[in-house]
């Protein structure tokens, strides 16, 4: 990938602690209309990965440039390109919807945003809910207002953390759908993690994999599987995350 095409672009990022190195090297890009799975165990890495994208953690070193801007030189600067939603971070349950999309539209300072939020709740269904308090709402229907609020400021990186994880089968395929929308109608990049590899399968266009906090594989998820000779995407997962580090280490990050 061209760098100038890249909306995220890490370069050899580690964290350390006293007694741990959580993040090691690890490089790879999103591209424009990208959706680039962030994948491995728990424990592998990908927490600490997006957090140091979001500029929460400072690296212990490397870089991560979005939209070309060094989070840890300019965070407010890369960030006014940047959205996020996950599962475990709920928007405010005692603000309506249109409440809640109000107040995150003036902290990224969005123009026209009487107007953008009327298009937002049209396009994620949410008009009917609109008044409604978002504690009051079901996992389906928190999960479209979260990702309303998500391309608020139309992103050109969207981090998606778990964002089907609590949701039945058809409402989770109905938010693939709008997912991969979002990303070819709007440009952005997405990176999004997943322990769902059927899902992965369904969106990503490109995968990672992470183990004790390194990239080991790299490369379309539809055919990692056969090109490592495993029987499907899931049990390629298990394979990782069973077996020790070091008979992936030459494997390395090819593809990033």
């Amino acid at each position: 990938m061209a760098a100038g095409t890249a909306v995220l672009t890490v370069t050899k990022l580690s964290k350390s602690y006293p007694q741990l190195r959580a993040v090691e090297d690890v490089s790879f890009c999103v591209g424009r209309r990208e959706i680039v799975g962030l994948l491995g165990p728990n424990g592998a890495g990908k927490t600490t990965t997006i957090n140091m994208v979001l500029g929460v953690l400072t690296p212990t070193s490397g870089t991560v440039r979005i939209a070309g801007i060094d989070v840890t030189r300019h965070r407010s600067e890369a960030l006014a390109h940047t959205n996020f939603a996950a599962v475990y971070a709920p928007l405010p349950s005692n603000l309506t919807v249109t409440q809640n999309l109000r107040f995150f539209g003036l902290i990224y300072g969005v123009a026209n945003l009487g107007a953008r939020i009327e298009a937002l709740l049209s396009q994620f269904d949410l008009l009917p809910l609109r008044d409604t308090r978002c504690g009051l709402l079901s996992s389906g229907e928190q999960t479209r207002i979260a990702l309303a609020k998500a391309v608020l400021n139309n992103p050109q990186l969207l981090l998606l953390d778990e964002p089907t994880a609590s949701l039945d089968p058809s409402a989770a395929q109905l938010i693939r759908a709008r997912i991969r929308r979002l990303a070819l109608e709007q440009g952005c990049g997405i990176l999004w993690t997943s322990h769902n590899m059927y899902e992965v399968e369904e969106v990503c266009d490109r995968v990672l994999f992470l183990s004790r906090g390194r990239v080991l594989l790299a490369g379309d998820p539809r055919q990692l599987p056969a090109q490592h000779g495993a029987q499907s995407l899931e049990e390629l997962f298990i394979q990782i995350a069973r077996e020790p580090l070091r008979e992936h280490a030459d494997l390395g990050a090819s593809g990033t």
